[in-house]
């Protein structure tokens, strides 16, 4: 360098030195606001732009770590709209392009904050700004409802409308995470109306089109929320500041409540919302028959008594009760107000074997005040039941012949002797017992009361070799008590088939002449004429008669028995003999009682 050019370089330098520049090692004023992006969250969905409104905390300090203000001091946020001059240039310049939960801190020059004229006893002039901000919310006039469905039922066969009476479970938070509410936490769903003003107009609005297990994001925009005043706090008081000058940084702040309020004005919520059921007052019974018979002959009506098998669940699935839990059927009257109005209704028509899923509001169930702990208010049930038999008082025994043989002349009748094949089952299939796992078929006497009075009407009127299918109701079969083996109030289904018959004798008697007895009969009883019958001799006179075809036993499959029988009621003092005195027809007998009660 040459000596006069560095001459005139120390004589720059101590003219700089005498007007108070800054040194060589001092950097010059900033320009523009300094921002340090000292945490971004993850996923940022949105990003402050001109325009939006804004809530967010600070911390105001000088560059030697005093603190001038806070927003955490006052226990309230700020609110305000970025980009019209409502915060200093250089605030508006530093919050552009935050994200919800983004942290800066902001270096604020003295020409983008207060200037040379500074805040009287708070900010000196040409004071430098340093501010640490959290974005907690960010929304526009512009903004409509964000909706996102998270999940969602295969089946949807209908949504919720306008006028429905929803119950919902939710979880409801601000843009920045922090709770404020949750139906979880009062282990109990939010029952309302929709679109009738009971909600805040975007839950309203995104509640409609939900399915039943639906779940939902709904982001809401304070105008669609609680607006300018918040929700829930106590002692609201606007924010007063230490300096009233026009010129002063809370002059263009928006107040907010204390922190007692719950959700701060100008809030944007975001509800996550499980939909557990909905109805409407106007709704009726819902019937879907997912399984029915072929075919089917009779359907249930009023006065009719159903047995059947039910699962109970909400709509969300939760199962309240079963049949199946208890291995016991739900017998009831149909039609008679014994059960829940929609399950009466529900019933009505059903077929034996029918699977049919009955949906009840719940102002035909339990309506608001619910069932127990399971049932809660205002809950639509879903039935899904399987109709195992029904009958009517009324009903006789139903009878389908399946085969006759051509040229049957001879019938059974009271009192005949019948052997049969039989399988027993009830009407939904279910086997309870059959002759075929014995050896041989099944014996009775006709209206003697040995079997049920169903089974003895179906076996009336019967050839030999006929089949005939018979349906017994439970008045005709084992009652309301049931048998071993056989349900209470059962409707029994028999397949009976008639393998022989012996022709039976009048009620009472235990032979028959087929003419008329033999004169001097204690005589010819008397087979070694000694004044006396015992009983082989007795015995051996009645075979004797069968034989030779002058009359016949009582049917049985022991005719020993029946003759044994006979023989007891002319011993009448039970010595082993009968004496003359003591033998006497029935037909005697029976005219010596009309003489007596005479």
């Amino acid at each position: 360098m040459a000596p006069g050019s560095f001459f005139l370089l120390l004589l720059l330098l101590l003219l700089l030195s005498i007007l108070g520049a800054p040194g060589l090692g001092e950097p010059g004023p900033l320009e523009d606001v300094v921002i340090d992006r000292y945490y971004i969250p993850k996923i940022c969905l949105r990003e402050v732009q001109m325009g939006d409104f804004i809530r967010y905390h600070y911390n105001g300090t000088f560059k030697d770590g005093k603190k001038f203000d806070s927003s955490y001091d006052r226990g309230a946020t700020v609110a305000g709209v970025v980009g019209v001059g409502r915060l200093i240039t250089g605030m508006d310049r530093g919050l552009q392009g935050m994200c919800v939960n983004e942290r800066r801190h902001l270096i604020v020059p003295p020409h983008l904050g207060y200037g040379s004229i500074g805040v009287a006893g708070l900010i000196p002039p040409d004071a430098t700004l340093y501010f640490d901000v959290v974005m907690l919310d960010i929304w526009n006039k512009k903004d409509k409802l964000q909706i996102t469905t998270l999940s969602k039922p295969l089946h949807c066969n209908r949504t919720v409308e306008s006028s429905d009476f929803v119950r919902y479970h939710y979880n409801g938070t601000l843009l920045d995470g922090t709770a404020f509410d949750s139906s979880y936490s009062k282990n109990s769903t939010y029952d309302t109306y929709v679109g009738m003003g009971s909600l805040i107009k975007g839950m309203d609005q995104g509640l409609l089109g939900m399915c039943a297990g639906e779940k939902r994001s709904i982001i809401i925009p304070p105008f669609l929320a609680y607006g300018e005043k918040g929700y829930g706090g106590s002692g609201i008081a606007p924010f007063v500041p230490p300096c009233p000058c026009a010129s002063g940084p809370w002059s263009r702040l928006i107040p907010v409540p204390s922190s007692g309020s719950v959700i701060p004005p100008q809030a944007s919520l975001v509800f996550s919302v499980l939909l557990v059921d909905f109805h409407n007052p106007k709704d009726t019974v819902s019937l879907e028959q997912l399984e029915v018979p072929e075919p089917c002959k009779r359907r249930a009506v009023s006065g009719d008594f159903v047995r059947y098998h039910y699962n109970g669940t909400l709509m969300d699935g939760t199962l309240f009760d079963s049949s199946y839990s208890r291995n016991h059927t739900y017998d009831t009257y149909i039609g008679k107000g014994y059960i829940i109005p929609g399950m009466d209704q529900g019933l009505q028509g059903v077929c034996v074997g029918e699977r049919r899923r009955v949906v009840v509001p719940p102002h035909l169930a339990y309506g608001e005040n619910g069932a127990g702990n399971k049932i809660p208010g205002s809950a639509v049930l879903i039935f899904d039941v399987h109709i195992i038999d029904f009958h009517n008082p009324e009903d006789p025994v139903e009878m389908e012949t399946l085969y006759r043989p051509e040229g049957c002349n001879l019938t059974t009748r009271h009192q005949d002797f019948v052997r049969y094949h039989y399988n027993c089952s009830l009407l939904d299939g279910t086997k309870l017992f059959s002759s075929h796992d014995y050896e041989k078929p099944q014996e009775v006497t006709l209206g003697t009361n040995k079997v049920i009075e169903g089974l003895n009407r179906g076996l009336l009127d019967m050839c030999v070799g006929e089949r005939r299918v018979l349906i017994v109701p439970p008045h005709l079969g084992h009652g309301e008590s049931g048998a071993r083996g056989v349900p209470g109030s059962a409707v029994l289904r028999f397949e009976v088939e008639l393998i022989s018959m012996e022709e039976g004798v009048p009620e009472g008697y235990l032979f028959i002449w087929h003419e008329e007895p033999p004169a001097g009969l204690y005589e010819q009883m008397d087979l070694n004429k000694d004044g006396e019958i015992p009983a082989e001799e007795f015995s051996t006179f009645i075979k004797t008669q069968v034989a030779e075809g002058k009359g016949r036993l009582m049917p049985s499959s022991d005719p020993d028995t029946v003759i044994a029988d006979m023989f007891r009621n002319q011993d009448r003092n039970q010595d082993g003999r009968i004496t003359p005195e003591e033998l006497k027809l029935k037909s005697d007998e029976d005219q010596e009682k009309i003489h007596e009660e005479l």
